[in-house]
């Protein structure tokens, strides 16, 4: 028998102060069978951070492999970012980089093992892509909080997250990295 994806909702008020965002966001987020608990804070977070008109979770990331984790779309339907989160391969970062004209990378991964491996990779307008990484300590303390139902408060204010999530507060950062030329 196949496993079956369990479903959180978050219900989470952002106040990110470094984009003037100010939101109250209501998702349900499916985690796949395969997915980790840290991946899956990522995506979450990543969708805060990013958080804009036409914003949605893709079928993408795990399931399709033809999409990101994350899409905005503007009213046409026409993709104006596309977002991944983990740690694509190069050949994928340079079809996203043709595809859209704003590619953003958030990784729960070692930020030196990952930008180790596009080294000498040819990826579309690498200059203009982002990379965030996550706060690992940041991930796993959320991890211990990850259930059916979560109600949180994500506060940003030059690169550091603060997360209130049932009366505690955890934090780290979200440090920007460049692809290597």
């Amino acid at each position: 028998m196949a496993l079956t994806a369990t479903v959180s909702t978050f219900d989470i008020a952002v106040n990110d102060v470094d984009r003037h965002v100010y939101e109250t966001l209501s998702l349900k987020v499916a985690r796949h069978p395969s997915e980790t608990e840290d991946y899956l804070w990522t995506r979450v977070l990543a969708y805060c951070l990013e958080y804009t008109e036409g914003i949605a979770f893709s079928k993408g990331g795990l399931s399709d492999p033809d999409e990101p984790a994350i899409l905005v779309r503007d009213l046409t339907g026409t993709i104006t970012a596309w977002i991944e989160v983990g740690a694509p391969d190069a050949a994928r970062l340079h079809k996203a980089s043709k595809a859209a004209p704003r590619v953003a990378l958030y990784t729960q991964k070692d930020p030196r093992v990952l930008l180790r491996g596009y080294e000498g990779a040819r990826i579309h307008r690498a200059g203009d892509v982002d990379i965030f990484a996550m706060d690992r300590e940041l991930l796993a303390s959320l991890a211990d909080h990850l259930d059916k139902r979560v109600k949180l408060a994500l506060s940003v204010t030059d690169g550091q997250l603060y997360v209130d999530i049932n009366g505690t507060v955890l934090s780290g950062t979200v440090e920007r990295l460049t692809l290597p030329s």
